[in-house]
């Protein structure tokens, strides 16, 4: 592929790109299988809970990016994520920075979930054999 065409074929996929966004964001987010709800205190802030994307990122991104190299744990609710955190650059600002990928000031662009949604991978198979549900959460053994 020679250098314009490259240009061109990037610069059809950044339009395409900012086509879908613009769609999204005209309609309300849901999450999909394989999405991380986020609630561990969006519920307690007045917030609905963040839909994290997991598929859309990781088919961009290898794992270790995220869970090696910004230290997300792999576990659904095992960080301790705060809005002023991925202010200062932790966790998602690490990207989402209005430099690497679109700021923060769109609150609903994350904070999309239905509210009450527990912290969760989103149609997780495990979660529906042991007994919770895409909308509740399994039940802990003791």
């Amino acid at each position: 592929m020679n250098t314009l065409s490259k240009k061109t074929w990037r610069t059809g996929v950044a339009l395409l790109l900012l086509s879908s966004l613009c769609v999204l964001e005209s309609q309300p987010a849901q999450a999909e299988y394989g999405d991380v709800v986020i609630n561990n205190q969006s519920d307690a802030a007045g917030m609905r809970p963040a839909i994290f994307p997991h598929w859309f990122h990781r088919i961009r991104f290898r794992c270790k990016v995220c869970h090696a190299d910004l230290g997300f744990k792999f576990k659904a609710g095992g960080n301790q994520i705060s809005m002023l955190k991925i202010i200062d650059g932790e966790f998602c600002g690490a990207c989402h920075n209005g430099e690497v990928a679109w700021s923060v000031e769109n609150c609903d662009v994350c904070h999309s979930g239905k509210p009450g949604t527990p912290t969760q991978v989103h149609g997780n198979t495990v979660q529906k054999l042991i007994g919770g549900g895409a909308d509740k959460p399994a039940e802990k053994k003791q």
